[in-house]
């Protein structure tokens, strides 16, 4: 497992490059393309059953990439979206990433017979911080445990990065340890750290990842000029708990409440 940072002078010019403004403009053209890169959102820990399942009506209804929800939830919005082709999300060592290894794969392993397709798992922050050589394999071995049990279920892995609380050099590094370890997705934020996500984060992220991996912007974005901003930055998947005020934006329409608003 290589920690070198894909961002290297000498490897940098072989990364594939990927057309933020292209994908930027495409989503934006319509409320459809929109919505299909919404994870829409309700991790908040007061979040009722009643909450739940309206997220799971709005995801289905606007067509979001997925309703994200609490391990707690997982069945439970996985019956509501039964039939509707909409995934359910769920978050892993949530929210700091602290949990033992074992905990982790044994929460995905649960998680997904409930269920669950996209896998959010948060990266092991204060190991990262902790610098050492065998720190980062431990990384690597934590990200890694979830991805094989997720990718042999059919189902995809985000890593979060909680980007609010690292240096530029631990950002980088945290991103390649994740696509080394076979992420699907680098994730900015978890919403419960000091910060959200940033644009110069999103140009981070996608520098490292190119065409190789999705890149997820969450964590204080509440309008359709966050998420524009995000998208074109590099981000191609953004949660949020405000999709359906971003959809009615795009709409010029008048937005309604929602259960996740407020997250």
């Amino acid at each position: 497992m290589s920690t070198k940072s894909p961002l290297d002078t000498t490897t940098a010019s072989l990364l594939p490059q990927y057309d933020a403004t292209a994908f930027a403009t495409h989503t934006l053209s319509s409320r459809a393309n929109l919505a299909a890169v919404l994870d829409h959102t309700l991790l908040k820990p007061d979040a009722t059953r009643a909450q739940v399942l309206q997220i799971c009506h709005e995801a289905a209804e606007h067509r979001f990439a997925c309703a994200m929800v609490n391990p707690t939830w997982v069945a439970v919005a996985h019956a509501a979206l039964a039939g509707t082709g909409i995934p359910v999300g769920v978050v892993i060592g949530f929210p700091l990433g602290a949990t033992l290894s074992s905990s982790k794969r044994d929460e995905t392993v649960r998680v997904l017979k409930l269920g669950a397709h996209d896998v959010d798992m948060v990266l092991n922050i204060g190991l990262l911080k902790s610098g050492q050589p065998s720190d980062y394999e431990a990384i690597y071995n934590d990200i890694h445990g979830v991805v094989e049990l997720a990718h042999a279920s059919g189902a995809i892995v985000k890593v979060i990065l909680e980007t609010c609380l690292l240096t530029y050099e631990e950002k980088l590094r945290a991103s390649d340890i994740a696509l080394a370890a076979g992420a699907d997705f680098l994730k900015t934020s978890t919403g419960f750290a000091n910060g959200g996500a940033t644009v110069d984060d999103i140009n981070t992220l996608r520098g490292v990842a190119g065409n190789r991996a999705g890149v997820k912007a969450s964590g204080g974005i509440r309008s359709l000029a966050d998420a524009t901003a995000m998208l074109h930055a590099g981000a191609n998947r953004i949660g949020a708990s405000a999709s359906v005020k971003i959809l009615a934006e795009l709409s010029g329409q008048a937005p309604t409440e929602s259960a996740a608003s407020g997250y």
